[in-house]
């Protein structure tokens, strides 16, 4: 990897929210660190750790090996979907009554405090301020 992607996926992961970085950090560098232990010894396990603790949290809070499972979940859970006008992203505001929230399970290894609804179809994870800090497309 080059010091320009490290450079890239570095000013990357520092742009996201704090609480997707931490989600994805961990897992991140655990899988980085192995890769390049793997490939190159020690010194390929720590680049490794690095490289994969920046780009960890680019797969969002729920990580990219977890959100189809939770994906299939939500569905499988027959949640009734919101109707929202607005645009369905992250940064958007959900109302505080009109919409169901519910807990994450724990096997989602989400922090405490982010619940999950589905809005226009699209399961969604949001924040203590009804936020929308993930869309698990």
């Amino acid at each position: 990897m080059t010091f320009k992607t490290l450079l890239a996926a570095s000013a990357l992961a520092l742009s996201l929210p704090l609480a997707a970085q931490a989600q994805g950090t961990i897992p991140g560098a655990e899988r980085g660190a192995a890769a390049g232990a793997d490939a190159a010894g020690p010194i390929g396990g720590i680049v490794g750790g690095a490289v994969g603790a920046a780009t960890g949290t680019v797969g969002g809070i729920l990580g990219v090996d977890m959100a189809p499972r939770f994906r299939s979940y939500v569905r499988e859970r027959n949640v009734r979907s919101y109707d929202y006008d607005g645009r369905v992203a992250v940064g958007s505001t959900l109302p505080a009554s009109g919409v169901t929230y519910y807990d994450v399970p724990t096997e989602y290894h989400v922090q405490p405090g982010y619940r999950y609804t589905v809005v226009n179809d699209r399961p969604v994870l949001v924040d203590r301020s009804h936020r929308i800090v993930e869309v698990v497309d």
